[in-house]
């Protein structure tokens, strides 16, 4: 794969500067944003991006290690992206969802041709929650059962059942015990609620401790399981050895869809096309969003199996949406998807996680005291940060951040680096056709960071 330039040569007009100081000034008067406390909230204005980078309001160019939200995997501005979306535009806009368009049936296709056998049929939505919903309604019509469980330490969606599904604190204000949602523990070895000390002990306790789960509750009575592949902003804290294969034997053995959330870890994230390729698993339902089309028009869905999508040739599956399938977004799908081949961007993410991040992350953990784990694969990578090593306390409590925290991030903005940190982690989930030399920029500004963070330790 031929890497993008690093020396990029925008210039931020003062033409642009202004605009953007006008366009902050009617963002706080106008715009309520998400997941904030409006009044407290100080929003970065970005006038441009291409490739890794942005551009904030000032004119500064950051280097864009958050991805956004995990989503621009071909990176900002892709042109040939770019060019299906006018193309498309100028030729069909918008088409109501009951009627084939060209755009949508290769999405599909091309889609279909990474999921595993037997998942050959595509529900699109709008994005990655309204996909969980749809997936969920699909399994509760097709098993006739209502219970759903969820992983605590999860995160599905900000819709009304994705987020009571979700598992981690930005589901308390909107949970609702009506919706039928039932939580279990992860396997998650670094802080390991079965005082596990080995992967195999981890994945054997957390395996029993599911079945148990669905016998206490009643296997009649769930309809579906949904789960990560690999957690995204709950910790990137990948399953270990041989749970993912326990956790589908046990929803064969009770009758329990199966119900993969790919949203944040799928195309190309991992190193593989899909997360569970991983680990050769084959789910009855994937849901799916941001990376199938890095997110450059708002586009999710639901890869279905065989099996369910017999359960709605003759019934009629009531959900939908006006833009399902809309020929913008599609048009990037199929887009983002052929130039992910043509330029080899899976390989290139299991590269520099195989060859770049991980090695250099776990370098970083032997000489920084506040470094407690390093964990991921491909362009997914969390680097949770402690006070101390031996009782593993964070630097920012779970649900919440810190002023310790908060400085960690205000020295890698500083660095020029645009960051994506949850809680006491940073994660490092950068474009996959991010050049090796700006991935080890984006490396040593962590590195330089990480010594504030060293400086709230109790090795300091």
């Amino acid at each position: 794969m031929d890497p993008p330039s690093t020396n990029l040569t925008i210039s931020i007009s003062e033409r642009e500067k202004r605009a953007g100081r006008r366009a902050h000034a009617l963002d706080r008067q106008h715009v309520f944003h998400s997941w904030q406390a409006q009044g407290l909230f100080e929003p970065m204005t970005i006038l441009r991006a291409e490739g890794s980078y942005v551009w904030d309001g000032e004119g500064n160019k950051l280097l864009d290690l958050s991805s956004q939200l995990v989503n621009t995997n071909v990176g900002h501005q892709h042109p040939k992206v770019i060019s299906a979306i006018q193309e498309q535009a100028a030729r069909l806009c918008t088409i109501a969802p009951q009627h084939v368009n060209e755009a949508r049936s290769e999405a599909a296709r091309l889609i279909t041709e990474i999921t595993p056998d037997s998942l050959d049929h595509v529900f699109f939505t709008v994005g990655g929650a309204d996909a969980n919903e749809h997936a969920i309604r699909m399994a509760r019509l097709h098993t006739g059962r209502t219970k759903v469980l969820s992983a605590f330490r999860s995160y599905h969606g900000g819709t009304q059942l994705a987020i009571n599904v979700t598992g981690d604190p930005r589901r308390f204000a909107n949970d609702y015990s009506s919706e039928g949602v039932i939580h279990f523990m992860p396997a998650y070895l670094y802080r390991s609620y079965f005082g596990s000390i080995t992967e195999e002990e981890e994945t054997q306790r957390a395996l029993q401790h599911l079945e148990d789960m669905i016998l206490l509750e009643g296997p009649s009575t769930i309809a579906a399981l949904i789960l990560e592949t690999v957690p995204g902003t709950a910790g990137v804290y990948g399953p270990p050895d041989g749970y993912l294969a326990g956790v589908r034997e046990l929803t064969r053995k009770h009758g329990i869809v199966f119900i993969a959330d790919e949203v944040m870890a799928g195309f190309g994230r991992t190193g593989e096309w899909l997360a569970i390729d991983n680990w050769s698993i084959k789910p009855d339902l994937i849901t799916f969003a941001k990376g199938v089309n890095s997110g450059y028009v708002p586009l999710g869905g639901v890869a279905i199996s065989d099996e369910i999508f017999e359960t709605f040739r003759l019934r009629p599956f009531p959900g939908g949406n006006t833009y399902s399938g809309h020929p913008l977004a599609c048009a990037a799908v199929v887009a983002t998807l052929t130039v992910m081949r043509s330029e080899g961007m899976v390989k290139n993410a299991k590269r520099l996680g195989t060859e770049i991040i991980g090695p250099t992350l776990h370098e970083l953990a032997e000489r920084h005291p506040s470094i407690g784990d390093v964990r991921g694969l491909g362009c997914m990578w969390a680097v949770e940060l402690v006070k101390d090593r031996d009782s593993k306390e964070p630097l920012a409590a779970y649900g919440g951040t810190s002023p310790e925290m908060n400085q960690v991030v205000s020295a890698l903005k500083g660095e020029n680096v645009l960051p994506f940190a949850n809680f006491n982690r940073v994660h490092v989930v950068p474009p996959l056709n991010i050049s090796d030399e700006d991935m080890h920029l984006g490396l040593r500004a962590l590195d330089r960071a990480l010594d504030v963070a060293d400086s709230f330790t109790t090795q300091s």
